[in-house]
């Protein structure tokens, strides 16, 4: 990783990361949060600050593919790495099935919690396609409601997993006719 020194002799880090789809190349400070390079530097801000302790998860971006908390994350740590933040999951302008199904549950509330709850759904959906509502409510553990829970929230996430087999058997049926 390349240090450059600026006209004040701080020195900053070449990071170049790449996030939903776009590479970036930002000279950091040694101390700068992926978070706030997220939001601050790329202004993707649908990434929220909370706690900044890693307890709250509104901060949770996927970082190839696993949730993490980006405010415990520093921004030369992420060099190299492919992020998705909540702006990347929506594709071709249309909503992703999870971000559908929390529309459609109520899952919504405040939506400060809600981007770091579809990544961690995304992520979960991603390794396990058919969770059982406990394993639904172990993925989003880590994300905290402070609005009224987390019951429309399982919901949505299952709801998305049966759609997403529901059109399995679909396919799968218009494959044999």
């Amino acid at each position: 990783m390349q240090a450059i020194v600026d006209r004040t002799g701080v020195k900053r880090y070449l990071v170049t990361l790449k996030v939903n789809g776009t590479v970036h190349t930002r000279p950091v400070k040694a101390n700068t949060l992926l978070v706030d390079l997220l939001r601050e530097d790329l202004d993707l801000t649908g990434t929220k600050k909370g706690c900044e302790l890693g307890d709250c998860g509104a901060c949770t971006v996927l970082v190839d593919g696993e949730p993490v908390n980006s405010c415990l994350v520093l921004a030369v740590e992420a060099d190299g790495v492919e992020i998705t933040t909540i702006e990347g999951v929506t594709q071709d302008g249309r909503l992703d099935r999870v971000q559908e199904a929390f529309i459609n549950h109520a899952a919504v509330q405040c939506g400060y919690c809600t981007p770091g709850m579809i990544l961690s759904a995304k992520a979960l959906l991603a390794r396990n396609p058919h969770p059982t509502e406990q394993e639904v409510r172990e993925a989003i553990a880590g994300n905290l409601c402070r609005c009224t829970g987390y019951v429309n929230v399982v919901k949505a996430i299952l709801a998305a997993a049966n759609e997403k087999a529901n059109e399995g058997i679909e396919e799968g049926r218009a494959s044999n006719e």
